[in-house]
């Protein structure tokens, strides 16, 4: 509970697939992050879903981005059934190239970055919207993934990785049918370099963190670090470290029976009050208000 961070194996696992069942797993799915992109598919009932600061509502055959890197969690709309797909990967090891005459070449790990916007329209696809085909095909390449996954036939890991290739042309392809911009980060070598900060900070968010002992921390100046960090999470190294901080907060309230004094210590907030500020900023209503509402309810 102390950290948000989720690891993956980029090594061993860059690819995981399987099936969620509200009704049998621990859930809701508590905030958290990591390096890999999430792809949810629902199969049947509502959700929300949370990505960094904005709230989606998803029905069945909504088909939801999380990018790389950014904090999300997903609780249930009703109380009826849900269940849904869930495919996880490392941009970086798919390698593939799309050829267009317009944006010339463009590399997935640059169509899907941090930064993305967290929007509906780049986040979010509803095949209810799409033909029949398109449905039966998105269907196919999850199923797909999952049962070269589970089986772990020769070949699989390539296998896989075509399907995952197949829908992220296809998310790619509607996306300029909406006239979206699908590459808007240029590839910056100094990205390398504190790309893995977000790391540091969840670790070491009840300390007195500052912006420009994370830059030295990357070998940057203040003004360069805070230019390259806005550029790839798109928004502030500071705005960042609020955020996160609340997302633990929330956590804790949802999970544990913890008071405020101690979650404001844990989460690196000076003492109640500037917690409870901050939290009503950021939710309209306080923490006791936010753990009365949701604690034990799916949300």
């Amino acid at each position: 509970m102390n950290s948000l961070f989720e690891y993956t194996d980029t090594l061993n696992a860059p690819y995981e697939a399987f099936l969620f069942d509200a009704s049998k797993e621990v859930f809701p799915v508590r905030a958290h992050w990591h390096y890999f992109v999430e792809i949810l598919y629902i199969i049947e009932g509502n959700a929300i879903v949370t990505c960094d600061e904005k709230t989606f509502n998803l029905k069945e055959d909504d088909v939801f981005i999380f990018p790389p890197s950014s904090v999300h969690a997903i609780y249930t709309a009703t109380y009826g059934p849900l269940r849904f797909h869930v495919l996880k990967f490392d941009i970086n090891q798919l390698e593939s190239t799309i050829h267009s005459s317009e944006t010339g070449n463009i590399r997935f790990s640059l169509a899907f970055t941090p930064g993305m916007p967290k929007t509906e329209e780049y986040l979010k696809i509803s095949l209810q919207d799409r033909s029949e085909s398109d449905r039966d095909r998105i269907r196919n390449l999850f199923d797909g993934c999952l049962r070269e996954l589970n089986g772990r036939s020769f070949g699989f890991y390539s296998i896989t990785r075509s399907y995952i290739c197949e829908l992220l042309i296809y998310y790619l392809r509607i996306r300029r049918e909406l006239g979206l911009s699908i590459a808007e980060t240029t590839d910056r070598r100094d990205a390398n370099s504190i790309n893995t900060i977000t790391e540091y900070i969840d670790e070491h968010l009840n300390e007195d963190l500052k912006v420009e002992d994370l830059a030295k921390r990357c070998n940057m100046s203040y003004s360069y670090f805070a230019k390259c960090f806005t550029e790839l999470y798109g928004q502030s190294c500071k705005h960042y470290i609020t955020f996160l901080r609340l997302c633990k907060a929330e956590n804790m309230l949802l999970f544990t029976d913890h008071d405020l004094t101690f979650i404001s210590q844990e989460t690196g907030f000076c003492d109640c009050s500037h917690l409870i500020h901050a939290f009503k900023e950021k939710n309209n209503i306080t923490p006791h208000q936010f753990r009365k509402l949701y604690a034990g309810t799916g949300m």
